[in-house]
């Protein structure tokens, strides 16, 4: 039973994977999209542009999301001076737990909240986290699927990448 879950497992990683590539959105233009923050007002992605921004969707159901968010924040403090923007999309029906999980991790990174998954839905999420990066001009370069430890060395990579462009 436990090989069968693995397997299951590993399948629906490989369909997220391909399910991203058939998606097609990297290379083109980012989704623009305005939510309710934390703090209280809109943001709208394309605000942003000139930028390089990372777009994080994730539940405080997800583990690894739980995982990834403290070093996303180091992310953000290091490269937000820089032209790097991060935005963390939960999608929760429950703000009040999101922001006691914010609260908790100690992120600083702006938190928006897509509790109807409209955004989640333009942006095709069939999986916890999913990491999205996009270039000054608003192009969606990376996507990333899930999370697993190193995976932030990538990340960096890329967003140093992106802005030395």
């Amino acid at each position: 039973m436990k090989m069968k879950n693995i397997l299951l497992g590993l399948a629906f990683s490989a369909f997220a994977v391909t399910s991203l590539a058939a998606s097609g959105l990297t290379g083109q233009s980012a989704p623009d999209f305005a939510l309710k923050s934390s703090s209280g007002e809109n943001l709208r992605l394309s605000e942003y542009r000139g930028d390089v921004v990372m777009v994080n969707f994730w539940a405080t159901w997800c583990g690894p999301c739980r995982q990834e968010m403290p070093l996303l924040d180091e992310l953000y403090s290091r490269y937000g001076r820089v032209g790097f923007s991060l935005l963390g999309v939960n999608i929760d029906d429950n703000q009040a737990k999101a922001m006691d999980m914010v609260s908790e991790l100690g992120v600083s990174f702006p938190v928006l909240f897509d509790s109807r998954k409209e955004v989640s839905e333009l942006y095709q999420v069939d999986a916890m986290p999913v990491t999205v990066l996009i270039d000054r001009e608003g192009t969606v370069r990376y996507v990333h699927h899930g999370y697993k430890p190193g995976y932030e060395e990538k990340y960096l990579d890329q967003i140093r990448s992106l802005l030395r462009e």
